[in-house]
């Protein structure tokens, strides 16, 4: 099965960017099934029924989410019913679930959000919880296992690669919106710190940049903004899975509506 996974779909810029796309990757890349991290997807901050409809209708199979999971209210009594993943380790009194099932070519597919710990709302410790998840999961069968790692430092994921490494398929970090290029294969498992994002490229970390200069010159917060109009980019990760092994990956990249274009291979130690 081929997958391809956009982290962090950031406003209506993202949405955009998702829907001229979308079909072609697919095509092009024979894609089986489309995985996105859409806690920002509604202006930045959460996704509302409204936008995750609209991004489903576009052929999104499951949406993971973050911190963000919870910033519009609307979506909550429905994280039951769609395929709307939040992070593993909120108290399990939390709406909805995550951990989410696909399948495809009479293969399936195990999809896990977990979070970190470091500068995140207080959560259960994700290592502890995601072990003991895959253990579970291994001994039920399951073979093909992805992971959406929505953690702000680099060596909570790498660490995480490390544990998990031969017992899942694929590891991708997201939440930085900064894409980093370790895309790696080992022991049959992908990985790669995080993919970035899909929305203005112009900004900072998909934000208009005002509020976030002025910040660092004032020390005063001030709510960020999506820009409706700015210079765009899509960032993804496609990975071949069988048998719960990753074959092949690679990143790839679209800048507004110019072509997509392959960025990187994952190199295979």
């Amino acid at each position: 099965m081929k997958i391809l996974y956009l982290a962090d779909v950031i406003g209506r810029p993202g949405r955009t960017m998702v829907k001229h796309h979308i079909a072609n990757i697919r095509d092009e890349f024979g894609i089986d099934l489309v995985i996105i991290n859409a806690e920002n997807a509604s202006h930045g901050f959460g996704v509302s029924v409204k936008n995750a409809k609209e991004l489903f209708a576009m052929g999104i199979d499951m949406m993971t989410g973050g911190n963000h999971s919870w910033d519009k209210k609307d979506i909550l009594p429905l994280m039951d019913t769609l395929p709307i993943l939040r992070p593993l380790n909120y108290p399990r009194n939390s709406p909805g679930s995550g951990v989410g099932y696909l399948s495809v070519k009479e293969e399936k597919l195990v999809v896990i959000n977990i979070m970190g710990s470091y500068t995140m709302p207080m959560v259960d410790n994700p290592f502890t919880m995601i072990v003991d998840e895959v253990d579970r999961l291994k001994k039920e069968g399951f073979k093909n296992i992805f992971i959406d790692f929505h953690a702000e430092a680099t060596s909570e994921k790498r660490a995480l690669f490390m544990m998990l490494k031969g017992k899942v398929s694929a590891i991708c970090g997201s939440h930085t919106h900064i894409g980093t290029d370790d895309l790696e294969i080992n022991e049959g498992t992908f990985y790669v710190s995080d993919v970035g994002l899909t929305g203005c490229r112009d900004g900072v970390i998909g934000m208009d940049k005002k509020q976030p200069m002025e910040r660092f010159l004032t020390s005063i917060s001030s709510k960020f903004d999506v820009p409706n109009s700015c210079k765009k980019i899509l960032q993804g990760v496609v990975f071949e899975l069988k048998d719960g092994r990753c074959l092949d990956a690679f990143k790839i990249k679209a800048y507004d509506y110019e072509s997509v274009i392959i960025s990187q291979r994952a190199f295979c130690e």
